[in-house]
C-alpha cells in the first residue's frame, strides 16, 4: 500500500463551503458569529443531539435574546424552559454563567480559553469551541464527531476513552490559524453527516484518500470502545397527593445533586433494593393513614446516564384543612394540572404525572 497521505485542512474547508449545515445558532457565510448564541448552543449540545436542541435554542433565544436578559431571569423559569432536555446541572450552570458574564464582564464573553474556563459550566471542549467559532482564534475543538473522524483518518485502534489524549493530539496537528471557527465546524459536520457512527459514506468524504481506516477496510469499526459497565437499577416510590380541588403536591429537590433545583412528585430516596411499602411511606410528605394510600398499577421506568430507575406510585387524597399545612412546608407547593407546564418538572417526573393521570385515582 502506498505511503499514507496527510489530511489537508483546505480540502475539508472547500467541502464545508459547499455542504455546511444550516443551524439556528450558526452564522451564515460572511456574518460574524454571536458569542452568546455560540455559548448557548454549545452548552445545550453537550451530550444532546442537534435535533433535540434546535427547538430549545430557538425558544431560549426568543425569550432571552441577550446574556443580560438570561442573567436577569429567575432560575425556575430557566429550569422550566430546559425541562425535557436533560442533564439539568447544565441549566443551573448556564444561568450562573450568564450572571457572571453580565455582572463581572459587562455582558461580554472573554475571548481566551483560560478566561472562558473560569466561567461556570464551561469545560475544555466548550472553551475551545467558543474561542474558535465565536472569536476566530485557533483552538483545538474535539467532540465525539471529531474523535471519530480522527480515529478513522489515522486508523487509531486504541479504544476510547483511553485514546482521547491521542486523538486530541492528532486533531491539534490539523488545526491551523486559517478560518479556525469554520474548520472546527467542518470537522464536526463531517462526523455528523458523512463519517457517521454506522455506515460512513466514504465516497462522499473529502478526506477519503488520506483516510487510513478506509484503506484498511475498518472504518465502520472505529473508534473502538472499551466495554461499558452494565447500568444498575435503582428503585423508589413516588407519592401522588391530590387536594380536593384537584391540585397536586410538588416538592423542590435540593440544589445540589441529580435533578438539582427541579420540581418533583415527592418520593423516597432511590436505592438498589425494592422498597418495603411500610418503610417507604415514612418518606411520604404527610402522614396520611396507610389505608388511605392506594398503589397505582404499573411502574414508571426511566434511564439516566449511569442507572435505570423504577418508580412505584402511591396515591392519596387530602382534605383542604390538612393541605394548607403541607403547602406551607419548605420546598412544597400545590400546583393545578393546567399549570404543571409552568413547573420545572424533569422528564422522569413528567412520566410519573402521565402515569398517575392515565391509571387514575
Amino acid at each position: 500500500m502506498a505511503a499514507a497521505q496527510t489530511p489537508n485542512p483546505q480540502d475539508l474547508l472547500a467541502w464545508y463551503d459547499r455542504h455546511r449545515r444550516r443551524l439556528p445558532w450558526r452564522a451564515l457565510p460572511g456574518e460574524t458569529a454571536d458569542p452568546y448564541a455560540v455559548w448557548l448552543s454549545e452548552i445545550m449540545l453537550q451530550q444532546t443531539t442537534v435535533t433535540a436542541v434546535k427547538p430549545y435554542f430557538v425558544r431560549f433565544l426568543s425569550r432571552w435574546p441577550t446574556v443580560e436578559a438570561l442573567a436577569a431571569a429567575g432560575l425556575d423559569d430557566v429550569l422550566t424552559e430546559w425541562a425535557g432536555l436533560g442533564y439539568y446541572a447544565r441549566a443551573r450552570n448556564l444561568h450562573a454563567c450568564a450572571k457572571v458574564v453580565a455582572e463581572k464582564h459587562d455582558g461580554v464573553f472573554p475571548k481566551t480559553e483560560d478566561a472562558l474556563l473560569a466561567l461556570p459550566g464551561i469545560g475544555a471542549y466548550t472553551a475551545a469551541a467558543i474561542t474558535a467559532i465565536a472569536f476566530g482564534r485557533k483552538a483545538v475543538v474535539v467532540d465525539g464527531n471529531v474523535e471519530r473522524v480522527m480515529a478513522r483518518v489515522y486508523a487509531v485502534e486504541e479504544p476510547l476513552p483511553k485514546a482521547k489524549a491521542s486523538l486530541k493530539a492528532l486533531a491539534a496537528e490539523l488545526t491551523q490559524d486559517h478560518r479556525p471557527g469554520d474548520y472546527a465546524q467542518a470537522v464536526m459536520d463531517l462526523g455528523a453527516t458523512v463519517c457517521t457512527p454506522k455506515s460512513p459514506s466514504c465516497v462522499l468524504c473529502p478526506w477519503q484518500e488520506p483516510c487510513r481506516a478506509r484503506h484498511l477496510g475498518i472504518a465502520s469499526d472505529l473508534p473502538r470502545r472499551a466495554p461499558k459497565k452494565e447500568r444498575p437499577t435503582r428503585r423508589g416510590v413516588c407519592f401522588w397527593l391530590t387536594r380536593s380541588d384537584g391540585a397536586i403536591l410538588l416538592r423542590r429537590r435540593p440544589e445540589k445533586g441529580l435533578l438539582g433545583g427541579m420540581m418533583e412528585i415527592p418520593s423516597t430516596p432511590w436505592h438498589n433494593d425494592q422498597w418495603a411499602m411500610d418503610i417507604a411511606k415514612t418518606h411520604a410528605p404527610v402522614s396520611v393513614a396507610p389505608t388511605k394510600w392506594r398503589s397505582l398499577d404499573g411502574i414508571v421506568m426511566h434511564t439516566f446516564t449511569h442507572f435505570h430507575l423504577e418508580l412505584e406510585v402511591e396515591a392519596a387524597l387530602i382534605t383542604d384543612k390538612r393541605a394548607g399545612a403541607v403547602g406551607g412546608e419548605k420546598d412544597f407547593v400545590w400546583a393545578h394540572l393546567d399549570a404543571l407546564g409552568d413547573q420545572a418538572l424533569p422528564s422522569v417526573m413528567r412520566k410519573v404525572v402521565k402515569h398517575a393521570l392515565k391509571v387514575g385515582y
